[in-house]
């Protein structure tokens, strides 16, 4: 499959997730040490599509630093803008990104970004929502479509929330000087959150990238007392887990690859047993049985939304 890796959890210590266990990140340098290792064991272990943004803390800079390693033009990172990181690796902090889709953030974030080149080959804009204007702001636009055309890049756009289909369809009719702007779109999808099937053959048809983000419903998948609605789920995921001898993990990035055709799943690991074990996915195919039954899982966009903003930095 074509698995990548997600850097969220690799450039700053808390993330919004459901964990297993408790972490300590408190230790920078470790923290570093450990996620330059990761970077490098997905390497080793044939992962090629790096995804980043400056709103993951240091993910970025280690990702750079990284690649200063590696001479293999097979390696492609996609990149965002329009978050920045302010939690300052402080765990009590209140607030640890701040969203803006002005151009001026767009032209201050790029001068870091542009070091990433050439292996930078996917330029996103982080959240996209209609909110924020970002899809109507001219100037925004006009300069995507210059880096585009400058640095030989994709641009795409990220997108979360209960509309993303709405989100998706207005960005396929940005036109700049009279040509699509928008050729990856990364999206928020899983057998809990499967709205992107609204619009998944229209994608398709027009040639479009899809990068799977969020497969793992930020570790709501796994068996959690907090979340009793799910026992019927948990169950189904474990004994298929069983039958195919991988973890949760697995079924749920195969379900996504497997209906989600030539789509890129990211694997959002932070260290490398987690790496390993999303890995299996490799190993199995799941039935069309499964997937009905996976499908039956699913909830509507806004409960999805609802659960997912009551989760907490950890």
């Amino acid at each position: 499959m074509s698995l990548g890796l997600g850097t969220a959890a690799l450039g700053r210590p808390q993330y919004i997730n459901v964990r297993q266990k408790n972490v300590d990140n408190s230790d920078l340098e470790s923290f570093k040490k450990q996620s330059f290792s990761v970077l490098e064991n997905a390497y080793n272990l044939g992962i090629r599509y790096f995804d980043t943004a400056p709103g993951y803390g240091l993910a970025e800079e280690l990702l750079l630093e990284w690649l200063q390693t590696k001479n293999d033009n097979s390696i492609q990172v996609a990149t965002k803008w329009g978050y920045t990181y302010t939690a300052n690796f402080n765990p009590n902090a209140k607030v640890h990104e701040v969203k803006e889709h002005s151009l001026a953030k767009l032209n201050e974030q790029w001068q870091f970004s542009k070091q990433l080149l050439p292996y930078l080959k996917v330029y996103q804009i982080h959240s996209a929502t209609l909110e924020t204007g970002v899809l109507e702001n001219t100037s925004v636009l006009e300069q995507l479509s210059f880096l585009k055309k400058e640095y030989n890049l994709k641009i795409g756009l990220t997108t979360t929330g209960t509309n993303q289909t709405e989100v998706i369809q207005k960005a396929l009719n940005v036109l700049v000087d009279g040509e699509q702007l928008f050729d990856v779109y990364q999206v928020t999808y899983n057998f809990l959150d499967q709205s992107l099937s609204e619009i998944i053959d229209e994608l398709q048809l027009q040639n479009k990238s899809i990068v799977i983000k969020e497969a793992l419903a930020n570790g709501r998948i796994f068996r959690n007392k907090k979340y009793p609605h799910y026992n019927k789920m948990y169950t189904t995921l474990e004994n298929l887990a069983n039958k195919h001898n991988v973890g949760v993990d697995a079924i749920a990035l195969k379900y996504c690859e497997q209906t989600i055709s030539k789509s890129t799943v990211l694997s959002g690991a932070s260290n490398l047993n987690q790496l390993k074990d999303n890995l299996k996915t490799n190993l199995f195919s799941l039935s069309n049985d499964d997937i009905d039954h996976l499908n039956s899982f699913k909830i509507s966009p806004e409960l999805y939304w609802q659960e997912r903003k009551e989760l907490q930095w950890n």
